[in-house]
C-alpha cells in the first residue's frame, strides 16, 4: 500500500504495506523451498539411476555378471 505523504511525491509504505509484502515475501519463500526440496529430490533420483546405468554398462563391458533388479511378471508379487 504506498500513500502519498508531503514528502516531495516519493511514496511511502503504511504499515499495511509492510505487513502485506512480509506475507507475500514469506509465502514466496516456503513455495521456493518447496519447488528446490522438489528438485534436489528429483535430481537426487536420477543421480542414482546414472550410477546404477553405468555400473551395469561398467559390468557389461568386463564381461562379468550383471544383477538386473527388475523382475519379470513371474517372479513379480
Amino acid at each position: 500500500m504506498l500513500h502519498q505523504q508531503g514528502n516531495g511525491g516519493k511514496a511511502m509504505l503504511t504499515r499495511e504495506g509492510v505487513r502485506l509484502m512480509e506475507c507475500c515475501d514469506r509465502e514466496r519463500n516456503e513455495e521456493l523451498i518447496g519447488v528446490l526440496l522438489a528438485i534436489s529430490i528429483v535430481s537426487k533420483r536420477l543421480a542414482g539411476k546414472l550410477i546404477a546405468l553405468e555400473h551395469l554398462e561398467t559390468e557389461k563391458t568386463r564381461g562379468g555378471k550383471t544383477n538386473d533388479t527388475r523382475q519379470n511378471a513371474a517372479t513379480r508379487r
